[in-house]
């Protein structure tokens, strides 16, 4: 049986994009995620330096990297993109091996 999937993206803001603004401008991927059989979870957290992270949870590692592959062309990827320091962007895909 497939295991459960985690997406982690650690990144940071552009100075001049606000927190408020930047969740607003996340939570518009909300219909995005939910379409996704695979979608278990997501939260957005950050931390004191600046850095956010985002963690999504999936079914397994294939509806993850599906989604992943397609998140870029979705019509409100530019924006949220825009958002994001380019060069801070860190993604990665990890079984989840435990969890309460």
């Amino acid at each position: 049986m497939p295991k459960t999937v985690a997406e982690i993206v650690t990144f940071k803001l552009n100075p001049d994009i606000r927190t408020e603004d930047f969740v607003k401008l996340s939570q518009a991927t909300e219909a995005f995620c939910r379409q996704n059989p695979g979608f278990r979870h997501r939260q957005l957290s950050r931390a004191e330096d600046g850095t956010w992270t985002d963690y999504v949870v999936w079914a397994d590692m294939k509806t993850a990297q599906d989604v992943a592959a397609s998140f870029g062309q979705q019509e409100f990827a530019p924006a949220l993109m825009a958002a994001i320091q380019p060069d801070s962007v860190a993604m990665r895909h990890e079984e989840i091996e435990w969890a309460i």
